[in-house]
């Protein structure tokens, strides 16, 4: 006959394996409602950011439509007015200069990519990425090598462009840019070209590893500015 610590150790036993398993059951609904929730979540900020891309790409769309549509109406004002046609040509070619307009011609197109070295393997691993003040030094060698128009990953060019680092990325006109950096410039491609020499910024990113090419172009297309222009303290002197 079994007595009664058999029982009451059986019972205690069972109490204890019940316990364990809703335990490991709770815990176990809690991590896949969690990751539910994650994905949930996830899910949302995605189609929410889809939704607001999908905004700005269906403006974007009306604002050249309208803007084509104005240069038609402009065009169709000034044919028969040597005067008005003569300021026309002055708007267009100010903002060809500020960048509000596409242009074309010959330069040079610059590719950089972070390097593929294992960091692991290095003292310095910062060495082997593209950063904010690179960028700058290859701008500012392309504007002293004469370049007329620049651009970087389509983002065009214009006096008051911000690059800043923002991490692991580069904003660029408010636009978050990653390697690889696609730079095109418009100007005289044997002058531009002269950027990839041993003393120069390309130069000092090869010795870093950074992946840098660099190739002359007859017909380079660099888009206009798409933002907006606000100079809060620039006046005309009249």
């Amino acid at each position: 006959m079994i007595n009664k610590k058999t029982i009451g150790l059986v019972l205690g036993i069972m109490c204890f394996a019940l316990t364990a398993g809703i335990c490991i059951q709770i815990n176990t609904v809690k991590k896949y409602s969690t990751t539910i929730s994650k994905n949930y979540k996830e899910n949302n900020l995605r189609s929410e950011v889809l939704k607001y891309k999908e905004k700005y790409d269906n403006l974007l769309k009306e604002t050249e439509r309208i803007d084509g549509e104005l240069q038609y109406q402009i065009k169709k004002a000034t044919e028969n007015n040597s005067e008005l046609e003569q300021y026309t040509n002055q708007i267009n070619e100010g903002n060809k200069i500020i960048g509000l307009t596409e242009v074309n011609g010959a330069g040079i197109i610059i590719r950089v990519a972070d390097s593929t070295i294992d960091p692991n393997t290095v003292v310095n691993s910062s060495l082997l990425l593209i950063h904010d003040l690179d960028i700058l030094k290859i701008v500012n060698e392309l504007k002293n090598a004469g370049a007329e128009a620049i651009s970087i990953n389509e983002q065009r060019l214009i006096l008051t462009t911000p690059i800043i680092c923002g991490g692991n990325i580069i904003n660029i006109n408010g636009e978050r840019i990653g390697s690889p950096f696609e730079i095109k410039a418009i100007g005289s491609p044997e002058a531009l070209a002269n950027l990839d020499r041993p003393d120069g910024i390309l130069g000092i990113l090869k010795d870093r590893t950074i992946d840098v090419k660099l190739k002359k172009d007859n017909n380079i297309t660099i888009p206009k500015y798409s933002g907006v222009l606000n100079f809060k303290y620039l006046n005309v002197i009249k």
